[in-house]
């Protein structure tokens, strides 16, 4: 059997041509807008053959059969300084969609899950989202603050901090708002765009019920947990004692074994497993204790679901059990029949994944897919499946399962119960349609 090749997805999918011929777009409305924005970009692109021939030299392989340079020179001495990826992997970056509005500063960058491995994202293609921009603190000048209901009100200096017992763990991170766009029938073209609003990181910090108890909170009174941003957006978020109490919520300041990023919180952020990632508040400065939520702008008009009977859904944190498959995914293209590995992540905001089921005819027959180890609770899990292509129209799809027993929904059955003019908390299964020339494009099945 002829093993099967794959052409990555064209990282470079935007230029600054397709941008400005999305902007001039905008008058459009916005369902039409985000399907030319990305049209326009991809009518730039120049696409190779479909199909290789694997026609070996008449005289063998060259890269065989002559040594080249590396093997016969010196090579370049100790990278000394911050280490960079290879130039060759110089397009696999974090890019902005031109879906979203278009700003002066850019508010979001997805993260591409198509060429990544593993379940960790590293910290230079982590995702971003923005309220106020970005700032580079200056950590000697960073103080933390805790107050409400405690009998020591205290504020930390990030030295005191750091002196404090430390815990480091691996966990996703997602925006509410990730997968927004398909809740439109808003098809776009690959896995970075659907879902790339997702990151996984090992976060180093202090629990936060640490640093309460050091402050005497009060544990009978206090049911909420105010967290305050230092950006310029204040970003506030309720979070639930109950979470807290479980050890699990971390004042984080390292990520992937350093600081954190500068656009990733530093010198300081929140870490709340399973929880949208605006709760995550970064540049964090101050928790306050309460008896009840605070009800904050960014968690009563903003980051609500709007449910069919037009009311707002409030205070939807969880991040439901959900996968996607990364290869193949849209952008890419099978050059060959034959056999392919199709892997991609599944994650749950309620616990540890149990089990991923993986579709090539468009949800009718379903086979239980390889979990990579290590399984953990509220962390990317990475998952594979043996497929041999035919060359025949596919539809590929990944169905989760978590410990709870949530099983991720078809979007006939999540709109059944949230309708159509949500933003967040998609969580439906993702579908990738294999035509017979090998490209992979981006399809909704009910």
């Amino acid at each position: 059997m002829d093993a099967g090749r794959l052409r990555k997805a064209p990282e470079n999918f935007l230029d600054r041509q397709g941008i400005a011929e999305v902007a001039a777009q905008a008058l459009g409305g916005r369902r039409d807008f985000i399907r030319g924005a990305f049209a326009a970009a991809a009518a730039g692109m120049a696409l190779p053959a479909v199909r290789a021939q694997a026609v070996a030299p008449a005289d063998g392989d060259p890269n065989i059969l002559n040594l080249t340079d590396h093997a016969k020179g010196l090579g370049q001495p100790v990278a000394v300084g911050y280490g960079k990826p290879s130039k060759y992997e110089a397009n696999v970056q974090r890019r902005q969609s031109p879906g979203l509005t278009q700003t002066t500063q850019a508010s979001v960058s997805f993260a591409p899950l198509q060429s990544l491995f593993g379940i960790v994202t590293p910290s230079g293609l982590h995702f971003e989202r923005h309220h106020q921009g970005w700032w580079d603190i200056d950590p000697s000048k960073h103080r933390f603050m805790v107050n409400g209901l405690v009998k020591k009100p205290r504020v930390f200096t990030m030295d005191e901090l750091m002196r404090l017992p430390s815990v480091s763990r691996f966990h996703f991170i997602e925006c509410g708002a990730n997968t927004g766009m398909e809740w439109g029938n808003v098809a776009v073209p690959t896995a970075q765009y659907t879902h790339g609003m997702l990151s996984c990181s090992e976060f180093t910090g202090v629990p936060l019920i640490t640093i309460l108890e050091q402050c005497g909170v009060d544990l009978g009174k206090g049911r909420f947990v105010l967290a305050e941003g230092g950006d310029g957006s204040s970003m506030t978020r309720t979070i639930p004692m109950d979470l807290i109490r479980s050890g699990e919520v971390m004042v984080a300041y390292g990520q992937n074994g350093e600081m954190l990023r500068p656009e990733n919180g530093y010198p300081l952020r929140l870490v709340v497993p399973g929880v949208q990632g605006v709760s995550w508040v970064k540049y964090l400065r101050r928790v306050e204790v309460g008896d009840k939520p605070y009800a904050a702008k960014d968690e009563t008009i903003h980051y609500v679901d709007l449910m069919p009977d037009g009311k707002h859904r409030q205070y939807t944190s969880i991040q439901e059990c959900k996968s996607v498959v990364t290869t193949p995914s849209g952008g890419q293209v099978l050059l060959d029949k034959g056999f392919y590995n199709v892997t991609g992540l599944a994650w749950s905001g309620r616990g540890k994944v149990k089990r991923v089921d993986v579709s090539v005819d468009g949800g009718r027959n379903w086979r239980t897919a390889r979990l990579e180890g290590p399984v953990m609770s509220k962390c990317l899990t990475r998952f594979s499946i043996d497929w041999v292509w035919d060359g025949k129209p596919a539809i590929i799809q990944s169905r989760a399962t978590d410990e709870t027993g949530h099983v991720q929904p078809s979007y006939r059955q999540l709109r059944a119960v949230r309708g159509t003019r949500s933003i967040y908390h998609n969580n439906a299964i993702q579908s990738w349609l294999v035509e017979e020339n090998g490209e992979v494009k981006n399809v909704q099945v009910g």
